[in-house]
């Protein structure tokens, strides 16, 4: 279940960084549970500099987008007056 809503996504837009980070949470899990400190430090070592490499793709990522177009059917500023206002004539429609 938190494999399908939170963990695929983030896998699959910046899979080398979520494997990363991943390996590093085994490693401290194991480390802290098993009193290694020296596996606990090394995977939240590679838990830092797994967000460090996303945070840097993150900020790559955004400095590549193009500003939008906007792109314009009519002009800013009609040259011509405003359309008269349409009233409803009471005639009957022309029959067929």
């Amino acid at each position: 279940m938190i494999w399908t809503q939170f963990l695929k996504p983030i896998y699959r837009k910046e899979p080398i960084s979520a494997f990363l980070i991943l390996v590093g949470a085994v490693d401290a899990t194991l480390g802290g549970v098993g009193g290694h400190g020296s596996l606990l430090f090394l995977g939240v070592a590679t838990i830092a500099g797994a967000l460090v490499i996303r945070w840097q793709q993150a900020q790559r990522r955004q400095e590549m987008q193009p500003e939008p177009i906007t792109q314009r059917y009519l002009p800013t500023n009609s040259s011509q007056s405003e359309l008269p206002m349409l009233s409803i004539s009471k005639k009957q429609p022309p029959q067929p």
